[in-house]
């Protein structure tokens, strides 16, 4: 079963979100690099691109499949990890750790109530 850290929201595409302060760590789920397996590209978006709710704005490309990452929130990017491009198992091996996509200043804190608490997004996985 995958693991799904308390304290983080989730959006039902598979992306979760740690805020601290005005700012929102993105990546995907544990549940989302096992479907995807062998995680071996990962295109993110430029540092300073405005994005809102529900936009694509990164791909991750697996032995198997693409994939369109969507923000799960709007603001700015503010920072990307650059690690994961240079090593994108990192999404596989640490999806909740070193295997983040990117930074995000928020817009509108209220759309975090849209997203799904641990508990809702394991209901929504089947655990």
């Amino acid at each position: 079963m995958s693991e799904i850290p308390a304290g983080l929201k989730y959006a039902k595409s598979h992306e979760w979100v740690r805020v601290e302060g005005d700012t929102a760590t993105i990546g995907i789920t544990d549940h989302a690099q096992a479907e995807l397996t062998d995680v071996v590209f990962v295109e993110l978006p430029a540092k300073g691109r405005q994005l809102k709710a529900g936009e694509s704005c990164a791909v991750v490309e697996s032995v198997k499949t693409a994939s369109d990452i969507y923000s799960p929130l709007s603001g700015e990017v503010v920072e990307v990890n650059e690690a994961v491009p240079e090593n994108p198992a990192l999404v596989n091996t640490e999806p909740f750790g070193g295997g983040w996509f990117f930074k995000l200043k928020l817009a509108d804190p209220g759309e975090l109530g849209a997203l799904l608490d641990a508990e809702a997004y394991q209901a929504q996985i089947g655990g």
